[in-house]
């Protein structure tokens, strides 16, 4: 048996083109959909995502507005730049590109964002109401995955679903996606015992540990047809890879998504459904 790739650069194209129609129906309406991206220091793989990011924002039509800044850069420089975005009316999108500098606190200058203008959907306040199913605004992979998930019509109510994964980012916001859903679900992690087993027991394993030193997904610990998610992205021997290798596990899952090109484009097109949707909800149009 061989599964289905699940192909992201062809469901973020789907939701691009959405995007895209959204952007000219508010600017029809004199709305100009921006999103503004905060970089500090010269991680070069940060200044690559942002540049992606800009790169899509164009395509689709969003302005954007770049905000670089050196190592050095002070909390308090950061959290008057938070407070002067959340003021500027022109501005539906704040994305503070993470990781941050060690003299900046992460967790305090997310919590900073409007949570109207939270793309990322990281805010204590948004990350509230996505537990009580109220959240507009989503983290933008967990909301791709469910994406690609609707795409192929993957039903998941009553399904088990394990998840290797339990960050603020990935893991946490889309455990409760997959809650409101039906599936059940158990989340797994670097202290859990008996891994294996957990996952040969799911229909559907996500995956996004992204260190092959500690962790690989092989053919033998899923079940026949389950469907496999890799979120994770790291290099190794030579080439960008995910949790998983591909060639092996499509052999005897029903789905599975490759790296790259499976969740990762999908996480920047979510990011611009995101930022239309800030716009739409500023304006009044999404009440």
């Amino acid at each position: 048996m061989t599964g289905t790739k699940i192909d992201g650069k062809i469901i973020a194209q789907s939701v691009k083109d959405r995007v895209k129609n959204t952007v000219n129906e508010l600017k029809s309406q004199g709305i100009n959909p921006c999103l503004a991206t905060v970089l500090v220091g010269d991680n070069s793989a940060s200044a690559t995502y942002v540049r992606n990011k800009h790169t899509a924002c164009e395509e689709v039509g969003i302005i954007t507005r770049d905000h670089k800044f050196p190592s050095s850069f002070s909390q308090k420089d950061m959290n008057e730049l938070i407070d002067s975005l959340n003021n500027d009316d022109s501005v539906h999108g704040i994305l503070i590109q993470l990781p941050l500098p060690d003299q900046i606190d992460e967790f305090e200058a997310i919590s900073r964002i409007s949570p109207i203008k939270d793309v990322d959907g990281l805010t204590p306040h948004n990350a509230g109401l996505l537990a009580m199913k109220k959240a507009a605004l989503v983290s933008c992979t967990p909301s791709g995955v469910m994406e690609m998930f609707d795409y192929h019509k993957i039903d998941l109510e009553g399904k088990h679903v394990v998840m290797i994964n339990r960050s603020n980012l990935i893991g946490k916001p889309l455990y409760h996606l997959l809650l409101a859903r039906n599936a059940t679900v158990t989340t797994c992690h670097s202290k859990t015992k008996s891994l294996k087993e957990f996952c040969k027991a799911a229909d559907i394993v996500i995956t996004a540990v992204g260190d092959r030193t500690k962790f690989t997904l092989t053919p033998d610990m899923i079940k026949d047809g389950a469907v496999v998610i890799d979120i994770a992205i790291t290099h190794h021997d030579g080439k960008l890879r995910g949790d998983a290798d591909f060639d092996q596990i499509i052999e005897k899952a029903s789905f599975v998504t490759p790296v790259p090109g499976g969740v990762g484009p999908m996480t920047v097109a979510m990011l611009l459904k995101n930022t239309v949707t800030a716009a739409s909800l500023i304006k009044g149009y999404g009440k």
